[in-house]
């Protein structure tokens, strides 16, 4: 890398050795702002980490990031985080879902001033294609009744495609216990303690390769439990 980053990507993986090579080109070929990416990992056998590995030569951004907090995709986004230099830090899914061409778009939403920027599925411009019709339902439902009627300033609370200011990042103490509630925990935290919030339409593809880990019926509670924290806050204001 020749210039200090701007943007510091994290990338949770488990066993993503198809996935994760298209997703690094993908970034080096739509990303312009100088940035490092942190593939995140469980443990030395994920299939990932020679995948990375073979890419490393070519580009000296990536870097392998041992999760040392516990397993799990939770852990792992706030391992990438901890790492991470930059003032700006972004998260992305190693599987292809996200459209990383949007990135620089948020990262000059965040340079004037934003605290969090969303890639969103539910305002003018971004849609879904694919993934379980319930979790596509239930989403889209949490994301736009949170914005009409609690007064969330986005439209896609739940979307964990979040690029978010470091110093915002440092004044909060996350409190998700697992899964990836903690998009609209930070969501939650940012809209009630009165940080911008700010979006960009975006379209999220479902995999096309490995499985994906997202269990709705183990994580709903869990995004219930901040969807009622906004409203509970907004009460008490």
């Amino acid at each position: 890398m020749t210039e200090a980053p701007a943007l510091s990507i994290v990338i949770p993986v488990y066993n993503e050795p198809d996935n994760i090579g298209p997703t690094l080109r993908r970034i080096t070929e739509q990303v312009g702002t100088p940035h490092e990416i942190l593939v995140v990992y469980d443990f030395d056998a994920d299939t990932t980490v020679p995948v990375v590995r073979e890419f490393q030569p070519s580009l000296p951004s990536v870097r392998l990031h041992r999760n040392d907090l516990g397993r799990g995709v939770l852990n792992a986004m706030k391992a990438g985080i901890a790492g991470s230099a930059a003032p700006l830090v972004l998260i992305t899914m190693a599987d292809g879902s996200d459209e990383l061409d949007r990135v620089d778009e948020m990262v000059r939403l965040a340079d004037s001033g934003a605290s969090v920027v969303a890639g969103s599925r539910y305002m003018k411009g971004g849609r879904q294609i694919g993934g379980p019709i319930l979790k596509r339902v239930l989403s889209r439902a949490a994301g736009l009744s949170l914005h009409w009627l609690a007064r969330v300033p986005i439209h896609d609370a739940t979307n964990n495609f979040k690029l978010y200011r470091r110093d915002f990042l440092d004044s909060v103490t996350i409190e998700s216990t697992g899964g990836f509630e903690l998009a609209i925990e930070l969501t939650a935290k940012a809209t009630l303690s009165g940080h911008r919030l700010a979006e960009v339409p975006t379209t999220w593809r479902d995999r096309t390769a490995g499985e994906s880990r997202f269990d709705l019926r183990a994580w709903l509670p869990r995004y219930l439990r901040w969807y009622l924290y906004i409203y509970r806050g907004r009460l008490r204001g």
